[in-house]
């Protein structure tokens, strides 16, 4: 996973602009590789609605849930990684010093998890 995180594609093209609108601009590898990440998670989440009408044990259940929250915390980690590498950069870069407290609060929304 190391080198997904400092592999960075979307560097072909800055990830948020201040000219009107915040957006991230990413790779067509790094999304299709977020949105296949995310379709896994989907697919575990309606197997854990499936364990819990089927009655499954709970600690099975918790053990799956416990997997789908690290797997969303490893999508999470991938987009900070790049949003700190490109935006963050990008937007100090342009005089913008208010991004360091929304990083901040960021980092504090993902450390309560």
């Amino acid at each position: 996973m190391a080198t997904e995180l400092t592999n960075s594609p979307a560097a072909e093209v800055p990830c948020c602009s201040l000219s009107g609108e915040k957006k991230s601009y990413h790779s067509e590898n790094v999304k299709k590789n977020q949105v296949s990440r995310l379709n896994r998670i989907e697919g575990q989440i309606r197997g854990i609605k499936g364990l819990i009408e089927k009655n499954t044990y709970c600690d099975d259940v918790i053990t799956q849930i416990s997997a789908s929250q690290a797997a969303l915390n490893g999508v999470a980690k991938i987009l900070l990684d790049a949003h700190l590498r490109e935006c963050v950069v990008d937007r100090i870069q342009e005089g913008d010093m208010e991004v360091l407290d929304e990083v901040l609060i960021t980092i504090q929304k993902l450390m309560k998890k």
